[in-house]
Formats: structure tokens, C-alpha cells, sequence
């Protein structure tokens, strides 16, 4: 049976779970969640202050050459979904992204920071993965890898089409049963799961967009300003 593998990098407070869960309503799909959030807190900075580290760092593997491993050598069914965040990528050789295809999830950053400093109060770039995303994409382009790059807010406007689109562009076939699963979690939550995933547990499928009215933090404006024309670069290439 021949595996075919689909690698999200998304920046975090995305529809990165919601994602992994309609993947997971496909009968010919496993989904793994972050597995390289131990080896990203080992390495970084984070560590003091992402909740539950030192129980994702007992848990789960650290060292994330042996998790890159792991993601090319498991099989099980003809689709693996590898739900991860970007800014995970530190200290990795990327080259081993040509064995899959990649996507990329981004997000308006004044909405995914005013999400995100819900649970972190004070992120910086490394927290929050744009700057990562960017290189992310022109290592990809520059070497031919296969990626594709999905926009929060366009998804969410349009889930099915944007399904479709997605699905084709991984050549793989759009199977309705994505646009719907039961509330609660799912066995491969990851054991943040109780910090982050809430509103995912209390849904059904994807929740329909609505524009946040909030304003921004001025303490939050700097790294805005940082983040903001990443967004633009990366919304170019957007489906």
C-alpha cells in the first residue's frame, strides 16, 4: 500500500485542529497531533511559559530528527495527516518535506493575536510562526517541494470549496464526511488539549466565520506591525 503523506504548518490559534479533525472523519486517514511540540520546547525559549510543557516534554518524543523519522516510516492507511506547527521547525534539516505534500495554514494576525494572548500575554515572532511561514514557503518554492498555502478566513467563508481545492491540489479525492464530526475530543488530541482546543471540542465542523471587533492591544501592536506584511506575502499564494 502506497502512503501518502500531508505535512500542515500552520501558526498557531488557526483552524489547524479543526482541520486535523475533518481529516480525521476520512476512512483512509490517520491524523498525529504536533508531534514536534517536545522537541520545539527543548529548543526553545517557550518553555517556561507554553502550559503543560514539562508533560508534553515527559510524553512525548524529543528529539525531532527521530520524529521526522517516524513521520516518513509510519503507515497504517494510504493518507497520514502530520498536524504541525512552524515554528516547530527549528534546529531540522526541511529537506525532508519533498516526501510529502506540504501545507500551509495562515491567519490575519491581529485576529490570531487577539486569540493567542488569551492563553500567551506577551508572544514574539517565534511564537506565533509568520516569519517562519514566509521562509517556509520560499525553501519550498526554491526547491520544487509541493506545497499549497490556506488562508483561515477564506477557508472558513467557504469550507467545502475550499476542501475541494485543497484536496485536489494534494491529489487526493474530497470525501464529504470532512465537513462534519461529532463534539469532543478526539483520541490523538495531544495533552494540551484542555488549554487550547475548547471550542473545537463544543463544535460540530467548521464554525462560520465572524469578524473580530476587538480591538487590538497597544502592547500587541508591535509584533503586528512585524507579522502583518508576512501575512500579505503569504496571502498572495493563498487558494
Amino acid at each position: 500500500m502506497s502512503t501518502k503523506r500531508l505535512f500542515l504548518w500552520s501558526g498557531p490559534r488557526n483552524i489547524s485542529t479543526a482541520l486535523m479533525y475533518s481529516f480525521s472523519q476520512r476512512e483512509d486517514c490517520l491524523v498525529e497531533d504536533e508531534p514536534l511540540y517536545a522537541h520545539y520546547l527543548s529548543r526553545s525559549p517557550a518553555r517556561p511559559y507554553h502550559p503543560a510543557s514539562e508533560l508534553i516534554l515527559q510524553q512525548m518524543e524529543n528529539d525531532g530528527q527521530k520524529v521526522v523519522q517516524h513521520m516518513l516510516s509510519k503507515t497504517g492507511k494510504p493518507l497520514l495527516f502530520f498536524k504541525n506547527m512552524t515554528h516547530h521547525l527549528i534546529e531540522l534539516d526541511w529537506s525532508f518535506m519533498k516526501q510529502g505534500m506540504n501545507v500551509i495554514l495562515t491567519r490575519n494576525p491581529r485576529e490570531m493575536l487577539l486569540s493567542f494572548s488569551k492563553v500567551i500575554a506577551k508572544p514574539v515572532m517565534e511564537d506565533v510562526g509568520y516569519a517562519m511561514q514566509w521562509n517556509l514557503l520560499q525553501y519550498l518554492r526554491k526547491n520544487d517541494f509541493p506545497f499549497v498555502v490556506v488562508e483561515a478566513k477564506k477557508f472558513l467563508l467557504d469550507p467545502e470549496t475550499q476542501l475541494r481545492q485543497l484536496c485536489m491540489e494534494c491529489s487526493i479525492p474530497f470525501d464529504p464526511n470532512m465537513l462534519a464530526w461529532k463534539p469532543g475530543p478526539l483520541p490523538e488530541d495531544g495533552c494540551w488539549a484542555s488549554y487550547w482546543y475548547q471550542n473545537v471540542h463544543r463544535s460540530t465542523g467548521f464554525q462560520q466565520y465572524t469578524e473580530k471587533i476587538e480591538e487590538l492591544p497597544v502592547q500587541l501592536l508591535p509584533l503586528y506591525h512585524e507579522c502583518e506584511p508576512l501575512y500579505q506575502k503569504l496571502l498572495d499564494y493563498s487558494l
